[in-house]
């Protein structure tokens, strides 16, 4: 299975993404990947409620998520599109940011809402709090494609590993995880990460990125392919564009015979311990 990930730098214009990913899309097929992963927000990264509000839609009228579905089935290719900022109808009209799994038939296969949100102060002067535009989901997703088993989530939801042994747990053998990670954290932690949910999970993690200078914020780039064992495939480094790698589905298997970790969990309890001080 050859795989392309797609490597951008959204703006906040959603026609102009829409644009750049369908010519990435178009650049991965032609150097013949069947299943093509796009960042999140890959519609339109913005910082700004209010803009947001007057540019992102419904996802029945989202023109973006049509256009995707019809590129898909012109290429007969699986696609992710890590995800789309999109309305959602929430009556304190917070957005959902939401990956689709889209079909060589262009039907939407799979849509997960990331269920964690980027409420986090990483720098003295880079401060986020996704959950006030977005409103977090409450369902992990696994899809179920003609080649794999596919777990979706989204960025943030990278730290918090019971999510994807869960997903691991329910069949699993690829994870997905667009993302538009943060420079100061992805410099230490993103690669890291990645590693860990493969290793614990014995899955090959696809990671498309956001890269460079928004306007709005900066993003880490970096987009990457992990293997079951916890070997790097691919890094994209910082540019845009599109990498492609072959992955090897039988490996899932081959690494949870050598380290079946999935079946060894055992049920524990937490014992507090009070220390005693001898005098």
């Amino acid at each position: 299975m050859r795989v392309g990930l797609v490597q951008m730098t959204s703006g906040d214009n959603p026609s102009d993404n829409l644009s750049d990913a369908m010519g990435y899309i178009d650049h991965a097929v032609a150097q013949g990947a069947q299943f093509i992963l796009t960042p999140e927000v890959t519609n339109c990264l913005s910082l700004d409620r209010a803009h947001q509000a007057r540019s992102f839609h419904l996802q029945d009228d989202d023109p973006s998520l049509a256009a995707f579905r019809a590129k898909a089935k012109t290429h007969g290719i699986w696609l992710l599109i890590g995800s789309l900022a999109l309305l959602s109808g929430d009556p304190d009209g917070r957005f959902a940011n939401r990956s689709f799994l889209i079909g060589p038939d262009g039907t939407i296969a799979a849509q997960y809402d990331k269920i964690h949100m980027f409420d986090v102060d990483v720098s003295e002067t880079e401060s986020f709090r996704e959950s006030d535009g977005y409103r977090p989901g409450s369902e992990a997703v696994l899809a179920t494609t003609d080649f794999a088993k596919i777990g979706m989530t989204i960025c943030y939801d990278l730290r918090f590993p019971h999510l994807y042994r869960a997903l691991a747990h329910a069949g699993a053998q690829i994870l997905t995880v667009p993302a538009a990670f943060s420079p100061v954290t992805g410099r230490d932690h993103w690669q890291p990460l990645l590693q860990a949910r493969a290793i614990e999970t014995g899955c090959f993690v696809l990671a498309p990125a956001q890269t460079g200078d928004h306007g709005c914020r900066k993003t880490h780039g970096h987009s990457m392919v992990i293997d079951p064992w916890g070997r790097v495939l691919l890094d994209a480094g910082t540019d845009v564009g599109v990498s492609v790698v072959d992955l090897d589905l039988d490996d899932v298997a081959k690494m949870r015979r050598r380290v079946p970790s999935l079946s060894h969990d055992q049920e524990f309890t937490v014992k507090p311990c009070q220390i005693v001080k001898h005098l």
